[in-house]
């Protein structure tokens, strides 16, 4: 019980700022979706990356494994998930990314500290890494359309992962003033992203939830089964192990809904992708880490 109710406390802001997202627009009061999404995803989050990384400290070795490992499973997770999408007759731009990428900023990363502390956490960050550049490239190929790849390249994610990478690997920090400065952007990164969220349940017509429901549960079943054939493959140590199972596993990011607004994917269902497969997190995170810890 008090890990269940540990973890719904590290859940639960996603549905309180959500919920401010809704109330704001049932209130009458404007919400510019277009605006508060190029502001988060072109400043925000890459500040928060870049911080996130640049402070990480994990020992070469592990480095290596995690990441060969991350690269594996989400390589696997590619495969399945394409072959699941089409076998069901869904379509591939709206539900590829929401069905492969997690939440592993703002439910990962707290989840994963909270279970493993500081170890936990830095471990973590790389999943992270490995997944958001992942997710800026093809993801964003797959979301767009197609078309030619090196729009994906232009996101400004991109160049704060390989520059955060490049700070870990060489134990760079940047002047404390800056590295507040870039804190602070940062941090404003995950509330923008849950009230977007909230914003866009509100305008729903109320009847999408129940048909993701499948969707979401084949997200869970599909990238668990991935996480744990990579963590045996590589012969990954436990904690390590515990945080790509964790990290993998967590539900739709709010991220796949503002790629979707922005490139015009079916938005609504993404905000319905990342409601339903949170509620069911807060059931299968508690019995993850009830195996893992």
């Amino acid at each position: 019980m008090n890990l269940f109710l540990s973890v719904l406390q590290i859940v639960a802001p996603v549905f309180i700022l959500a919920g401010l997202g809704y109330v704001w627009v049932k209130a009458g009061f404007e919400y510019r979706i277009e605006f508060v999404t190029r502001m988060a995803m072109t400043l925000s989050v890459p500040c928060l990356i870049f911080t996130a990384l640049m402070k990480t400290e994990i020992n070469p070795i592990d480095l290596k494994n995690l990441l060969l490992a991350s690269l594996a499973c989400y390589l696997f997770a590619t495969v399945a998930t394409l072959v699941l999408v089409k076998a069901i007759g869904l379509n591939v731009q709206t539900f590829f990314s929401p069905m492969l990428f997690g939440n592993t900023g703002n439910i990962g990363l707290p989840v994963c500290l909270f279970a493993f502390g500081t170890v936990g956490f830095d471990f973590a960050v790389v999943v992270f890494a490995v997944m958001a550049i992942y997710n800026f490239t093809f993801g964003i190929w797959i979301v767009s359309g197609g078309g030619s790849p090196i729009k994906a390249l232009k996101e400004p994610l991109i160049p704060a992962v390989l520059l955060g990478t490049l700070f870990l690997v060489n134990g760079w920090q940047t002047p404390q003033f800056l590295t507040n400065a870039l804190e602070l952007i940062g941090q404003m990164a995950i509330p923008l992203m849950l009230i977007t969220v909230g914003v866009a349940i509100a305008r729903m017509n109320g009847t999408g939830l129940t048909q993701v429901i499948w969707p979401a549960l084949a997200k869970f079943i599909v990238c668990l089964s991935c996480a744990l054939f990579s963590v045996w493959l590589f012969e990954l140590p436990k904690a390590a192990g515990a945080v790509l199972i964790l990290q993998v596993t967590t539900p739709v990011a709010v991220t796949s809904y503002l790629l979707a607004e922005k490139y015009g994917a079916d938005a609504e269902v993404v905000a319905s992708l990342v409601i339903v497969s949170t509620l069911l997190s807060v059931l299968y995170i508690p019995l993850s880490l009830a195996f893992l810890i």
